[in-house]
């Protein structure tokens, strides 16, 4: 008598682990090309922050090209025009930014993110060392308001209680005729009094695509060892 393994497939596991092997594979390849366009835009932000900063754009040009380009503005600020972004944090401390118009001096006016500032710095008065007046020297990096994401909250004009950037509603609410297309995020450079805290700009995206379709990969490779096992037969056979 003689023993030998035998490969027989059957109907049901088949038509089930065909389409799952192949829908986890697509999953792999799909996430090795999101890793590599994660990587390009993470080098492109990279690109952009370490060049030298150039003037702000003129109101029509796309400003997504120019994204976390920086710029240098000469002007000055509209104090008694700030606006509040709720639900941001410093070193795990809960606090705001503050935004506030400023004017050029080339005309026109752009919201500038100023930076964070603690919950009990809040109201003006209490950081005055840090409004500055006159005319100022302000660099920062472009950015796009992203829209707002699923789980914020409503924005509450009314309140002065801004979750997410909305620059059309910010000029209404403050009054002042800002651009809607940009705004700037103020660098890090220390203001008098300490706060606003700026450079609070975010490069770093998430870019976990790589262990992702691993584990893609690794599945599929299960998948397709189970299936072959499951179907590998030890049968005997005579002697002619």
């Amino acid at each position: 008598m003689l023993s030998k393994l035998r490969f027989r497939p059957t109907l049901w596991p088949t038509l089930f682990s065909v389409p799952v092997f192949i829908a986890m594979v697509g999953l792999c390849i799909w996430q090795v090309q999101r890793l590599h366009w994660k990587e390009n835009l993470i080098a492109e932000r990279e690109t952009r922050v370490a060049a030298e900063p150039v003037a702000l754009p003129a109101v029509g040009v796309n400003p997504a090209s120019l994204e976390y380009r920086r710029v240098r503005l000469e002007g000055s600020f509209l104090h008694d025009k700030e606006l509040y972004l709720g639900a941001r944090s410093l070193n795990g401390n809960p606090g705001y930014h503050v935004l506030t118009p400023f004017a050029p001096a080339d005309g026109g006016l752009v919201l500038v993110d100023r930076g964070w500032v603690p919950i009990e710095r809040k109201a003006p008065e209490r950081r005055p060392e840090g409004q500055l007046t006159g005319a100022q020297t302000v660099e920062g990096i472009v950015r796009v308001p992203p829209g707002k994401a699923w789980m914020q909250p409503d924005n509450e004009p009314g309140k002065n209680m801004w979750f997410y950037v909305d620059l059309p509603a910010m000029a209404a609410a403050s009054d002042a005729d800002i651009r809607r297309d940009l705004y700037v995020d103020a660098g890090p450079a220390e203001n008098p009094g300490k706060y606003p805290v700026g450079g609070q700009t975010r490069i770093e995206i998430p870019n976990d695509h790589l262990q992702y379709a691993i584990t893609w990969g690794l599945l599929a490779v299960a998948l397709a060892v189970i299936y072959v096992l499951y179907h590998l037969k030890l049968e005997r056979e005579r002697k002619p």
